[in-house]
C-alpha cells in the first residue's frame, strides 16, 4: 500500500469513526423522544424510525452508480450534509410530519454515505490489506456508538426537550465533521476505476445479477442480517424479557457486552481469520450464532433460575459480537474483491441495499411471532436461518478464486532437501 493510499484510508476511518460517535448520541433515543418527549405517540415512532429504512430503500438502488460515475467523495459529501440537516431538523421537529420528514433526510444521508465510504477504503486499500482496513472500520463504528451513547445518557434529560435538541445537534456536527474529512481526502487515482469504461445503467444491473457468485453472496447476506441484526431490537430483545424474564437494565448490559466483545476482541479475532478462507469463516459464524440462538432459547425454558437465564441472554448477544467481529474483515472485503473496477460502487450499494431488506423485515417478522407469543417457532426460524448461513457459505465458496476467498496467503514454508543449496518453498 503506498503513502498516499495509507494517507487517504486514515482521513477515511477517522471521518467515519467521528460520525458513528455523533450516531451514538441519538440511536439509543430517538424512539423515546418522539413518543413521549415530543408526544407523538408510540405509532409516529415506529413510523419515524421505519422511515430510516424506506429512504435507505428508495435511494440506494440509484446510488451505485452515481458512485461509478461520479466517484465516491461527491456522493459521501452530499450525504454527510443531508444527515446534518435531517439531524438538526430532526432535534427542532415538534409535529409527526415533520419528524417524519426529518427522518426520510436523515435516513437517506445515512443510507448513501455508507456504500461511497466503502467504496473510497477499497480504493485506498490493497486486496492483501483491505480485510485488515474494513475491521477497523468497523472496530472504531462500534467504539463511536458507544462512546456516544454513553455521553448522550449523560446529557439527556426526558423532561428537558432542550437536551435531545443538543444531542442531535451534536449528531449534525459531527456528520459535518465527515463532510469536511470527505473534502480533504485525496484518494489515489491509480486506486480507482475512474480510468475503467463505465457500463450503461441497464447494463450494469444485468452484469451483477448475471455474477452468480455476487448473488449468492447477498443471498447469504440477507440471511446473516436476517438472523442478527434484524432480531436485536424485536424478536430477541422481545424474547428476553417476556420468555426468559430478565430485567430491562440486564437487558442494557447484554447489549454492552456485545459492544465490548467486538471493540475487545475485533483485532485477535482479525489475526485469526485473515488469512483463512473467507467462505468457511462466514460458515463458522454461522455455527457461533447457532450455538447462541440455543442458549437464548435455554435461557427461557431450561430450568435452573434468573441467575442463568440472565446469563445465557448475555451470552447470546456476546457470541453475536464474537461473530459481527469475524464478519467485518470478510464480507464487506469479499463484495469489493467480487466487484469489477468499474462497478464497484454498484456492487457496494447493492449489498448495502440487501442489508437495509433484510434490516426491514428482519424485525417486522421477528415481530409478528412475537406478538403472536410464537416463540418456540421464532426459536427455530432463527437457528434454521444460521445453520443456513454455514450451508451458504460453503456453497459460495466453490464459486469463489482461490485469490476471492483467501486474498492473504499462507506464509511459506522452507522444505530442506539435503543440503541447505537446495531448499525448496511449500505454500501452507
Amino acid at each position: 500500500m503506498t503513502t498516499a493510499m495509507g494517507a487517504a484510508l486514515r482521513r477515511i476511518q477517522m471521518g467515519n469513526a467521528l460520525s458513528a460517535f455523533g450516531n451514538g448520541f441519538t440511536v439509543p433515543y430517538t424512539f423515546l423522544y418522539v413518543s413521549q418527549v415530543r408526544d407523538l405517540g408510540s405509532t409516529t415512532a415506529g413510523i419515524a424510525l421505519a422511515g430510516f429504512a424506506v429512504a435507505a430503500l428508495l435511494v440506494l438502488p440509484f446510488t451505485g452508480r452515481v458512485i461509478d460515475q461520479r466517484g465516491p467523495l461527491p456522493v459521501a459529501l452530499v450525504g454527510a450534509v443531508a444527515s446534518a440537516v435531517g439531524a438538526l431538523a430532526l432535534g427542532l421537529s415538534a409535529s409527526a410530519g415533520a419528524v417524519l420528514v426529518s427522518t426520510f433526510v436523515l435516513g437517506g444521508g445515512i443510507a448513501v454515505i455508507q456504500p461511497a465510504l466503502a467504496t473510497m477504503i477499497v480504493w485506498s486499500s490493497t486486496p492483501g490489506t483491505r480485510s485488515r482496513a474494513f475491521a477497523m472500520q468497523f472496530f472504531l463504528a462500534n467504539l463511536g456508538l458507544g462512546i456516544g451513547g454513553l455521553l448522550g445518557g449523560l446529557l439527556v434529560d426526558e423532561d428537558r426537550p432542550g437536551s435531545f435538541a443538543l444531542l442531535f445537534g451534536i449528531e449534525a456536527a459531527m456528520f459535518l465533521v465527515l463532510a469536511a474529512v470527505v473534502v480533504s481526502v485525496r484518494l489515489p487515482k491509480a486506486a480507482g476505476a475512474a480510468d475503467a469504461a463505465p457500463a450503461q445503467a441497464g447494463g450494469r444491473w444485468r452484469a451483477l445479477v448475471g455474477d452468480r457468485a455476487m448473488v449468492q453472496l447477498c443471498v447469504l447476506g440477507f440471511v446473516l442480517f436476517f438472523a442478527c441484526y434484524g432480531q436485536f431490537e424485536s424478536g430477541l430483545s422481545a424474547f428476553a424479557l417476556e420468555v426468559s424474564h430478565i430485567t430491562p437494565a440486564m437487558l442494557g448490559v447484554a447489549l454492552a457486552a456485545n459492544t465490548a466483545v467486538i471493540v475487545v476482541a475485533q483485532f485477535l479475532v482479525l489475526r485469526l481469520v485473515e488469512r483463512r478462507r473467507r467462505s468457511r469463516v462466514i460458515a463458522a459464524v454461522g455455527l457461533v450464532w447457532t450455538v447462541a440462538w440455543l442458549a437464548a432459547g435455554a435461557s427461557g425454558w431450561v430450568a435452573g433460575g434468573q441467575a442463568m437465564a440472565t446469563a445465557a441472554i448475555v451470552s447470546t448477544y456476546a457470541l453475536f459480537g464474537l461473530g459481527e467481529a469475524m464478519l467485518s474483515p470478510t464480507v464487506a472485503p469479499l463484495v469489493a474483491d467480487l466487484a469489477p473496477a468499474s462497478l464497484i460502487g454498484q456492487y457496494n450499494a447493492t449489498f448495502a441495499l440487501v442489508k437495509q431488506l433484510a434490516l426491514a423485515l428482519g424485525p417486522a417478522v421477528g415481530g409478528l411471532l412475537a406478538g403472536a407469543g410464537a416463540y418456540r417457532a421464532y426459536i427455530v426460524m432463527v437457528v434454521v436461518s444460521s445453520l443456513g448461513i454455514s450451508a451458504v457459505a460453503l456453497w459460495l465458496g466453490r464459486r469463489l478464486t482461490p485469490e476471492q476467498d483467501r486474498p492473504v496467503p499462507l506464509p511459506s514454508k522452507v522444505v530442506a532437501t539435503g543440503n541447505t543449496a537446495g531448499a525448496v518453498e511449500v505454500a501452507a
